[in-house]
């Protein structure tokens, strides 16, 4: 039998780049063919799954309800516990996250948060030059010698006790089209986490920093042991010992909550605890029931974390965390400083306040912000009423939630001005998102991908299920969202705003996702096709 050729040169077959910057630094020969390792390794399994995915919200479109698994029951009701956390990330009280741009990477590490995790995801908008550029500001950063210069000559760099680094690659479910082995496209998530172990393990190994990796948009327990898999051959690979890579899962989809247990116990050598993705967990809802017009929402702003159907899974999350020894991260507190209107900002520093404070009476174990300036806001609250590093302690035995109550519907409205934010923040931000922009202020609010995603759901199921009626009776209807959709279109066309290059390419694309018969899974694959 032929031996394969890429067996005797691995980087037979491959081809990394988008023909205008080599990257060199990066993409050395030595870690293109660490990242075609594990393509050829596991890319097999990575489609299986992402085919289970399909099946599975097919049965949902029938008819199907999402429920605990039968086959892992054992799983649940065993004792067991995760591995031991490490130093480093015993206390993850305020995270911050934000993209992998140089600037915004020294102000997150200087920001006083424990925690930051630099977003190659939802936050980042996949164009080639800002993953090869975050691959070299992360290398840098590890190395400690980020630093940015500003137009003016301000020079930026890393001060004493920075947070601690955690990075979220791409999802399974996302391609990265400049990365081809023997003619099939790789992963992101692979070109990500690929890339950045490659050229950082040892380094942070070293000095007792993992590496740390946040993982989102699992839906099962079996994707959870395919990262198992990954992190482990990567270990083997780079000269490590098993279990040094430490994971945090984000629990942001809705089949995912029904496998809390079975997902730390996929990766329980390694696994640190579980977050609260709350925007993706509500778009993964609204995907999920896609069909289902006996489960609509409410616009976005009434879905808060106290709606039963949030808090059961909050609460079911902290009580499974903290039973099996890993952590309960709460969620994100999206708001920015508002200057020039104290008492605007004051409101929204309010609302930061009351949802940190329901986190951590509730038993989080931290938080996440995503802007340095409510670092502090949050701290405070935390360190009022956490006075230890965790909250492990806090078993909530009380909390016992069913399968009803997990996929409850919420109660509520929509407004005419509801429906008008949900077509300006799904164009804007797609708009951006095209201009290479993966995180954008949009009403003194930092958006990421998870909002326009429920902005676009909520949009597609309110039409497509109709009639939906306004709170004043009159009907929601597709001439009134392509009239609305022209209007912002035409503003944004004509601000200064983030997008207003691509406004017209976001209203194309938006009015075909919208107008179409079936919900599509993620708006930014079909996205990813228009981006430069």
């Amino acid at each position: 039998m032929a031996v394969p050729e890429s067996a005797i040169d691995p980087l037979s077959g491959v081809r990394f780049g988008d023909g205008r910057n080599t990257y060199g630094d990066i993409l050395t020969p030595d870690a293109i063919a660490f990242v075609a390792g594990l393509h050829r390794r596991f890319d097999g399994r990575r489609l299986s799954l992402l085919a289970e995915r399909t099946a599975r919200q097919q049965r949902y479109d029938a008819g199907e309800l999402p429920d605990f698994r039968i086959d892992t029951a054992a799983i649940r009701d065993g004792d067991w516990a995760v591995g031991p956390i490490p130093d480093a990330l015993m206390d993850r009280r305020v995270e911050i996250t934000g993209p992998v741009e140089r600037k915004m990477i020294i102000n997150a590490l200087n920001s006083g948060a424990k925690v930051f995790m630099a977003d190659f995801e939802d936050s980042s908008a996949p164009t080639w030059a800002n993953q090869m550029e975050g691959q070299r500001n992360l290398r840098d950063a590890v190395n400690g010698s980020i630093e940015f210069t500003n137009g003016e000559g301000k020079v930026y760099r890393v001060g004493k006790d920075p947070a601690v680094l955690v990075i979220r690659p791409r999802g399974w479910h996302l391609p990265e089209r400049h990365a081809e082995v023997d003619g099939d496209v790789v992963a992101g998530a692979l070109v990500d986490f690929g890339l950045y172990a490659f050229h950082n393990a040892a380094a942070l190994h070293e000095r007792d920093r993992g590496p740390y990796f946040y993982l989102p948009k699992l839906q099962s327990m079996e994707e959870a042991a395919l990262w198992e898999s990954v992190m482990t051959y990567a270990e083997e690979q780079l000269g490590l010992p098993h279990g040094s890579m430490k994971a945090t899962v984000l629990i942001e989809t809705l089949p995912a909550v029904f496998q809390m247990d079975e997902i730390l116990h996929a990766l329980r050598a390694r696994i640190v605890g579980l977050n609260c993705g709350r925007w993706d967990y509500i778009f993964s809802y609204l995907k999920t029931f896609r069909a289902h017009a006996d489960r609509l929402l409410p616009e976005r702003g009434q879905v808060t974390m106290t709606v039963p159907f949030l808090k059961a899974y909050s609460e079911l999350l902290i009580r499974t965390c903290h039973r099996r020894g890993a952590f309960a991260m709460g969620g994100m507190a999206a708001q920015i400083p508002i200057r020039g209107d104290d008492a605007a900002n004051n409101a929204a520093m309010a609302k930061v306040r009351a949802d940190k404070l329901r986190e951590v009476t509730a038993g989080h174990d931290g938080t996440w912000v995503a802007h340095p300036a409510l670092v502090p806001v949050a701290m405070a609250i935390f360190d009022e009423h956490m006075p230890t590093s965790n909250q492990l302690q806090v078993t909530r035995d009380d909390v016992t939630v069913s399968r009803d109550a997990l996929i409850a519907p919420a109660i509520g409205t929509v407004t005419r001005s509801g429906f008008d934010n949900n077509v300006e923040v799904c164009l804007r931000y797609t708009a951006a998102w095209l201009e290479g922009l993966g995180c954008v202020p949009i009403h003194n609010l930092m958006e990421d991908a998870a909002t326009a995603e429920i902005a676009r759901a909520q949009l597609w199921q309110w039409l497509h299920h109709g009639p939906i009626e306004f709170s004043d009776h009159a009907h929601i209807d597709f001439g009134l969202f392509d009239q609305a959709l022209a209007a912002h279109a035409h503003r944004l066309r004509a601000s200064d705003l983030p997008g207003a290059s691509r406004a017209d390419d976001a209203a194309r694309l938006i009015s075909a996702l919208t107008h179409a018969d079936e919900l599509r899974d993620f708006l930014t694959l079909p996205a990813y096709e228009h981006l430069s």
